[in-house]
């Protein structure tokens, strides 16, 4: 298995595919690098390099106690692109990863990346506040840590269905699907999964996104019951100077693993690569 030790003593797995200009991808919570395979293998097969790690706590990456905050998370993916030395990189973000790609522009800046996309991503804020009526409630957060604590199996179980919107009239997600999530979840360590909802939930993008200074896309299903679409990837284009954002009417939050829009994705994210 592939891994490189950061500063702090983790041990970080990735995945390195193919050869030519780098598409590093950053995956959601509480899934690991397994979940962009697809997605890798194409952007591969075009003549890309794509890699892909599991985050600190997730997958096959070391599941320290500490160090399990976006912060870190961010130093982390920079420690990756260097110790791989990637050079006018685009960076996709999904989720959770939408969160650790911008924060890493917020830390690193973009002299390694040239792109982002960004999809599904929680920026700039997830968590309902006075200055953000469209977040969530703490009161989500809070059940989804007591749901972890108390019988994570079933509760990643059931959060599958609203994942890849399984729950909506005229879903093709297949069981398949859902018993691999199911299966990258429980992956995750019991630490590092509680201590990253608090991490995608209040953590705080703008900052962060005002950084952006690359050309920047925003893809978003108006049916994500996740990261809703008003809290998230419409905000986010109006903080982001040069973004473009694409709506996927329909299109629940793992919408690159469910059909019809998992093709819609991919041909996106090759126009976006080669544009």
């Amino acid at each position: 298995m592939a891994t490189f030790t950061t500063t702090d003593g983790t041990e970080i797995f990735y995945k390195d595919w193919g050869s030519g200009r780098p598409v590093v991808f950053s995956h959601g919570w509480p899934l690991n690098a397994d979940a962009w395979d697809d997605q890798m293998k194409l952007v591969a097969a075009a003549g890309f390099r794509a890699v892909a790690h599991d985050r600190r706590g997730h997958g096959r990456s070391g599941q320290p106690w500490q160090g399990n905050d976006m912060d870190t998370y961010a130093d982390d993916l920079a420690q990756l692109m260097t110790f791989l030395d990637l050079r006018d990189a685009v960076l996709v973000g999904h989720s959770t990863g939408g969160g650790e790609a911008t924060r890493y522009i917020g830390r690193h800046g973009t002299d390694r990346v040239a792109k982002v996309l960004l999809l599904g991503a929680v920026p700039p804020l997830m968590l309902k506040t006075d200055a953000n009526p469209e977040g969530l409630p703490i009161d989500v957060f809070d059940g989804i840590r007591a749901g972890v604590a108390a019988d994570r199996s079933q509760f990643y179980k059931d959060l599958s269905e609203t994942f890849y919107g399984a729950n909506r009239a005229g879903s093709t997600v297949s069981q398949g699907i859902r018993d691999a999530f199911w299966f990258w979840s429980m992956q995750v360590g019991l630490k590092g999964a509680f201590d990253c909802v608090k991490q995608f939930s209040e953590t705080d993008f703008t900052e962060d996104l005002k950084r952006f200074d690359i050309p920047t896309l925003i893809i978003h299903g108006d049916d994500d019951q996740i990261v809703p679409l008003v809290a998230a990837g419409k905000k986010s284009a109006k903080l982001v100077r040069d973004s473009t954002l694409r709506v996927y009417p329909g299109a629940p939050h793992g919408l690159f693993a469910v059909a019809p829009y998992k093709d819609e994705f991919h041909a996106d994210l090759l126009a976006f690569l080669n544009g």
